[in-house]
């Protein structure tokens, strides 16, 4: 970087809107010469795109949904086609932005893309975002439109019954969304992708841009088929196994084995409920048993186990290390009644997997 550069560099710190002009008459310079300085920043790295947005650190990209979490849980048995006297409680949700919440709170630093409403509730993601260091920029407001939401009733296990998922607003999330922010795609250490996204932006994500990792949650069997011709160009996967066939095209009877072998991405994750995790990565398979656990609230437990893996990943963890750190994070979101645990971070990611290694 020349001396030059980095004094527009140092502005543009500061004052990201700033304009050339402005910053031709600070330097006494003139403006052409200020855009080509800017371009260079471009071309190296040091600025991603439009908006002059600085490339201060690394940082990991998350595009799917954001919505507002509605959950209904029984006092007693659940009683299907009957009005269960319970509790009911509204929070943040959205598989993307779930995922995003637990890797800025893991300590990654971590964008965010994903649409959302100019109402109370998206108001409340961008300052829950803020408050926990999430940056959101790149996040789509909906001019008079309602966030989307996520109704689901628990059973008294605590476990999923039912949920109804309404997130048309992700559809505003388009392909030419997707071009303007290519930079800041391709400049990501990954981008981790939910199948929320229309085919269109998925397809357009996982063809056009070799060389970045994408790190992909399934979501659900429907919705999971949106990435079946698209798996050799996933670098790690999280599917559970009625996910793995329907990518596939296996059945009850085809075993884990099996279904691992078929799945033809880089790495592949299939959790198995209470039994634990199945890891597949080239010809290494691992099983992964988990511990016993009182389950509070179920729901955002694989969204903090891909946050473990993104985080696992960065910090440069060998597969069997990894899968432990997914794990944690899966089992400190099992046990605190909201979606996601609003302690965890990385000191209590690593003593819950102190706690994991001597029982």
């Amino acid at each position: 970087m020349t001396q030059r550069e980095q004094e527009i560099l140092n502005i543009l710190k500061q004052e990201p809107t700033i304009s050339q002009n402005d910053i031709a008459s600070r330097l006494g310079i003139t403006r052409s010469s200020v855009a080509v300085h800017i371009t260079n920043l471009l071309k190296k790295g040091y600025l991603l795109g439009k908006g002059y947005i600085v490339q201060d650190e690394p940082y990991v990209l998350v595009i799917g949904g954001s919505n507002v979490d509605i959950q209904g849980f029984p006092k007693e048995k659940l009683i299907h086609r009957d009005s269960n006297i319970g509790t009911v409680k509204v929070s943040l949700g959205g598989v993307g932005r779930n995922i995003a919440e637990n890797c800025a709170r893991l300590g990654v630093p971590t964008r965010l893309m994903s649409v959302i409403g100019d109402d109370p509730y998206g108001q409340k993601i961008l300052k829950e975002a803020q408050a926990i260091g999430l940056n959101m920029q790149d996040t789509i407001i909906l001019s008079g439109e309602v966030t989307s939401t996520y109704l689901s009733i628990l059973d008294e296990t605590h476990d999923m019954a039912l949920a109804i998922n309404h997130m048309d607003s992700i559809e505003k999330l388009t392909v030419d969304h997707i071009r303007a922010k290519r930079s800041i795609i391709e400049h990501a250490q990954l981008v981790v992708l939910d199948t929320n996204l229309s085919q269109s932006v998925l397809d357009h994500l996982l063809t056009q841009y070799p060389k970045t990792k994408f790190f992909v949650d399934t979501v659900s069997t429907k919705k999971a088929l949106k990435i079946k011709d698209h798996l050799k160009n996933i670098h790690t996967l999280k599917p559970n196994r009625m996910e793995a066939e329907v990518l596939t095209g296996g059945h009850e009877n085809t075993s884990l084995l099996e279904l691992g072998g078929m799945l033809k991405c880089k790495r592949s994750f299939i959790s198995i409920g209470s039994q634990g995790v199945q890891v597949f990565e080239g010809k290494t398979h691992h099983h992964f048993p988990t511990l016993p656990i009182e389950v509070i609230n179920a729901t955002g437990a694989g969204d903090a186990f891909m946050a473990g893996l993104v985080y696992a990943y960065l910090k440069g963890y060998e597969l069997k290390e990894t899968c432990s750190v997914a794990m944690a994070a899966s089992r400190l979101a099992l046990s605190h009644p909201d979606t996601i645990n609003p302690n965890l971070n990385e000191q209590t990611l690593h003593e819950t997997l102190k706690e994991l290694q001597h029982v």
